[in-house]
C-alpha cells in the first residue's frame, strides 16, 4: 500500500492551525535542523511557497522527481504539489508562505504568470547579473520588511511578492517539449473537468480523451507536476471533497458516500482509509474535536 501524503496547512504544521497572516516567513534552518535538514514529502492545499536560499545546496523533489538546488536557488511550490527538500548543514536562506486566494495572478490564470504560478520550478539566479541580483535583492527585502512590522508592512510585502514572481517567471528556464504556458492550461482544464465530474466517477480514459492526449501520455504528464498517476489524482479530489462534506454537513457515512456518487459504503470507507489512514466516521470525530477545542480556546 502506498504511503499516504500528508496534507499541511502550513510549513511544516498538520492541518487546523491557523495562519494569522496571509503571508508567513520564516527561516529554512528555523524547521530543517528540527529534522536533520529533511522536509519529508507532503503538500499544501491552499497555499503557495516560495523558497529562497541564499547558501547551501539539496535536493527539491516534486512529486516523483528530484531537482538540484544550490545557492542563490528560488524554488517556487504552487497548492496541491506533492514535495520534499534535502539541504546540507549550511544551507541559508527562508521560506515565504502564502494563501493562494491572496495572490494577484492565481496559478492556473490564462496569462503568462498563471501558467507559470500553476507549475514547480527551481530557478538558479545569477547574481552576477542584474537581473538575478535584482530578483535576490527583492526576495532579501521581503523577509527583512515582514519581520519589521513597520508602518505600510503588508502593502510592501505586496509589492515585493508581486515583483519577485513575474521577475522569477521571466528568468525561470522552460521545461523541454510543452512550455510552460502549455502545461500551466492543461493543468487547469484538467483541475476544471475533474471539479465538473467527480461525482460521476468518470476513468482516466474520459479526462485523456477531453484533453485530446492519450491515457499513458496523461499519466505521465501528472506523475511529472503532482507526482500522482490519474487514478490517485481523482482519488485525492474525491476524499478532499468527502473531508469537506464529513466536517461541514450532518449526514450519515452513507449520506456522504452517495452524494459522492459512491454506489457501495463499504468501498468508499475502504478508499477513504487508504487514502487517509482513518476510517471516515474515525477521521470525522477527530476533526470534529479539533474544531471543538479550537472554539473553546
Amino acid at each position: 500500500m502506498p504511503t499516504a501524503v500528508p496534507t499541511y496547512d502550513l510549513y511544516g504544521e498538520k492541518t487546523g492551525e491557523n495562519m494569522r497572516d496571509w503571508l508567513h516567513c520564516e527561516t529554512i534552518p528555523a524547521r530543517s535542523r528540527l529534522h536533520h535538514w529533511e522536509i519529508r514529502l507532503h503538500r499544501h492545499e491552499s497555499f503557495f511557497q516560495i523558497l529562497y536560499m541564499h547558501a547551501g545546496s539539496g535536493d527539491a523533489i516534486f512529486g516523483n522527481q528530484r531537482h538540484e538546488i544550490r545557492a542563490h536557488s528560488v524554488i517556487t511550490v504552487p497548492p496541491g504539489v506533492d514535495h520534499g527538500f534535502r539541504f546540507s548543514r549550511d544551507t541559508d536562506g527562508f521560506v515565504v508562505t502564502i494563501l493562494a486566494s491572496r495572490l494577484r495572478t492565481p496559478p492556473g490564470d490564462r496569462s503568462h504568470l498563471g501558467a507559470w504560478l500553476a507549475l514547480p520550478h527551481v530557478t538558479l539566479l545569477d547574481v552576477t547579473r542584474h537581473e538575478g541580483a535584482y530578483v535576490a535583492d527583492t526576495l532579501m527585502r521581503l523577509g527583512a520588511e515582514y519581520a519589521a512590522y513597520q508602518t505600510g508592512r503588508n502593502d510592501l510585502l505586496d509589492a515585493y511578492l508581486t515583483l519577485a514572481l513575474h521577475l522569477t517567471a521571466r528568468l525561470s528556464p522552460a521545461s523541454a517539449g510543452e512550455s510552460m504556458d502549455d502545461k500551466g492550461r492543461r493543468m487547469e482544464r484538467l483541475n476544471s473537468l475533474i471539479h465538473r465530474h467527480l461525482r460521476a466517477h468518470k476513468p482516466a480514459s474520459f479526462y485523456a480523451a477531453e484533453l485530446g492526449i492519450s491515457p499513458t501520455h496523461l499519466n505521465r504528464f501528472l506523475k511529472s507536476v503532482t507526482g500522482l498517476g490519474t487514478h490517485d489524482m481523482i482519488a485525492r479530489k474525491l476524499i478532499d471533497e468527502a473531508k469537506r462534506e464529513l466536517v461541514f454537513s450532518f449526514g450519515s457515512i452513507k449520506d456522504v458516500s452517495e452524494s459522492l456518487g459512491f454506489v457501495d459504503p463499504a468501498y468508499f470507507s475502504r478508499l477513504f482509509s487508504k487514502q487517509t489512514g482513518a476510517t471516515p466516521r474515525a477521521w470525522r470525530m477527530a476533526e470534529r474535536a479539533k474544531l471543538d477545542s479550537r472554539s473553546t480556546d
